[in-house]
């Protein structure tokens, strides 16, 4: 497929208030070449906001503001006020790396058996959990935006939430992708008359066509402009989030029907008032010359992604051998899956993410691997205290979680912002705050259930005001101290793999930014099938079944990354995905100099 470079968009007054969803189609692109700064999202009408931005004087930080803004909006059952997320920006000035830890947190009351069901001692269904006031966690969006703006912004928070606001309002063009998400969450909206009004017109989900307008969250946006993020964490935003957490408004008129009960949750507005979204130090690694920045905890994806490079980088792979290449890669990533589940939570001391993330580390991980033949899956995670190559004893599972949205950002001045935030499953926990027009988090069934590591502790059990375990791998590429290239995908526990191909792709086998986000993907986390596209079972499943990989039933599609890649001469390239989710869309503010 031959993807064409796009015009950039014509100013946000002009066209993307007046007719959002016209304007932006004939003028966005999955990728873009150009000056002056450039944005890549899922979505056409939040690019165009954060384009606009960039052109009117902003900077990187707040046109990713005011595009997550719009994000929140468009793409509600990914994003939005109600959940949160994870920022990585660098300083062009300072030449410095610095990320907001936005995660959702749980009730200063969670214990490690907050999903066991009293009743029989076992844990929860996934669903009945999702679907609960029990998996919501403290929204840390609206958080990372006022720490965002107030570090690093030249606008005011309340300048940058006037695009979305009147996005909300005036409403944009539901696509088959908006229509489909809704009908596979028909059955859980319908339970909640707010969400049921919002989502559900007439008790279905809207036409394909049709406008979808939000006034409530409208509201919402022009509230927190006024009072900052204390008008949502205090206040009457805070008291109906705790209401609706603490009692499920559930309908009595459903529309459809629930096959579980929606417990209450343990929300209180003491927890809501003593978030903090804190800045923290990024994660950090080496890569054939390149110095790769991640996610700290309690986020997994830059322990992980830095594991795997690592890793890959002790076996001398080259583009010449794809088969090789791509046989290293499933490996390097089940050994880093495996080290991930035994090691890394909220509260992982440093010392143990330093050694996950070193030479050392991967030097004996790598020594595991086989040129010639698989590893048996699950593989055991390594042991901490040992050298050599000695693995320990136990594995676990990986999160359900399949949303989440994804922006990259860069500006005139060499800043950059990779940010990806969520609601965790598509529709969140299926609850709208009434007369706010936000869908709240099920961010804690991030948490594992159970112990999952025993005889050995789990680093990702509930516990009081903990954050759950991510898998966001926001990444930002530096050479030479300067920004090469920035990425990140949505996905679930596939983001870090999703993020670890691209940048095998483009590292290792040399494609272009956007053949390596096109390039069809496999993700493999330590379990016994991989999970690949069907493009990439058909291409590349015969070589390596032959190397003793197995695969599991194909996904239909992996992540949705968006990427931006530095030039040279103040040179980007902004890309998105060309099909999955349908097609992303990536801009420049100047399509030639």
């Amino acid at each position: 497929m031959r993807i064409l470079p796009v015009l950039a968009v014509a100013s946000l007054s002009t066209t993307l208030i007046a007719a959002p969803a016209a304007a932006s189609t004939t003028t966005l692109g999955p990728t873009a070449y150009g000056y002056g700064g450039a944005v890549a999202t899922v979505d056409p009408t939040a690019t165009a906001v954060g384009l606009d931005v960039l052109r009117r004087g902003g900077n990187a930080v707040d046109a990713a503001i005011a595009t997550a803004a719009t994000l929140g909006v468009t793409e509600p059952f990914s994003a939005g006020i109600g959940g949160g997320g994870f920022f990585v920006y660098y300083d062009a000035k300072h030449r410095r790396v610095s990320t907001i830890d936005g995660r959702e947190a749980g009730p200063a009351t969670m214990t490690s058996t907050y999903f066991i069901d009293p009743a029989d001692g076992l844990p929860y269904d996934f669903p009945e959990a999702r679907v609960s006031g029990l998996s919501a966690g403290v929204p840390g969006t609206v958080a990372t935006w006022e720490t965002a703006a107030n570090s690093w912004g030249t606008q005011s928070l309340a300048k940058l939430l006037k695009p979305a606001a009147a996005v909300a309002d005036r409403g944009f063009a539901v696509d088959a992708i908006f229509r489909q998400q809704v009908a596979d969450n028909a059955a859980a909206f319908g339970q909640f008359d707010a969400t049921s009004a919002i989502y559900l017109p007439g008790g279905q989900p809207p036409a394909v066509g049709s406008t979808q307008r939000n006034p409530d969250l409208a509201d919402t946006y022009r509230l927190i402009a006024r009072t900052g993020a204390d008008g949502f964490y205090r206040g009457g935003v805070a008291a109906d989030i705790v209401r609706t957490v603490q009692h499920p408004p559930v309908s009595t008129h459903p529309i459809g029907t629930w096959a579980y009960p929606i417990r209450p949750g343990a929300l209180t507005l003491q927890d809501l008032a003593r978030y903090e979204a804190p800045r923290r130090a990024p994660t950090r690694s080496d890569f054939r010359g390149l110095s790769i920045y991640g996610m700290s905890t309690p986020s997994s994806g830059g322990t992980a992604v830095a594991e795997a490079l690592n890793i890959l980088e002790q076996s001398g792979l080259s583009a010449a051998d794809r088969t090789k290449v791509l046989h290293y890669y499933l490996e390097a990533s089940a050994l880093s899956f495996a080290d991930r589940g035994r090691y890394v939570g909220a509260y992982t001391p440093k010392p143990v993410l330093e050694k996950l993330a070193s030479d050392r580390w991967a030097r004996q991980r790598a020594c595991q691997i086989s040129p010639s033949a698989a590893l048996t899956k699950p593989v055991p995670p390594g042991d901490i205290n040992a050298q050599g190559c000695t693995p320990a004893s136990v594995g676990g599972p990986t999160e359900q979680g399949q949303a989440t949205t994804n922006l990259t950002v860069a500006d005139k001045w060499g800043n950059v912002v990779e940010y990806t935030f969520t609601i965790e499953q598509i529709g969140g926990n299926a609850m709208v705050v009434p007369g706010r027009g936000f869908l709240l988090n099920n961010e804690l069934t991030d948490f594992n259930f159970t112990n999952t590591q025993a005889p050995a502790a789990d680093p990702n059990l509930p516990g009081p005001g903990k954050r759950p375990r991510s898998s966001m791998s926001p990444t930002i590429v530096l050479k030479d101290g300067k920004p090469f290239l920035a990425l990140g995908s949505p996905g679930g526990s596939t983001i870090i793999t999703t993020v670890l191909q691209v940048l095998v792709n483009r590292l290792i086998l040399g494609q272009s930014l956007p053949d390596a986000m096109a390039a069809p993907r496999a993700s493999q986390r330590n379990s016994a099938g991989i999970q690949a596209e069907p493009a990439f079972h058909t291409t590349y499943g015969p070589a390596l079944t032959a190397l003793g990989h197995t695969f599991g039933p194909d996904a239909a599609e992996l992540g949705a990354a968006t990427a931006v890649e530095f030039t040279g001469h103040g040179g980007f390239v902004a890309s998105a995905e060309p099909v999955r989710r349908g097609g992303g869309t990536a801009g420049v503010v100047h399509p030639n100099r």
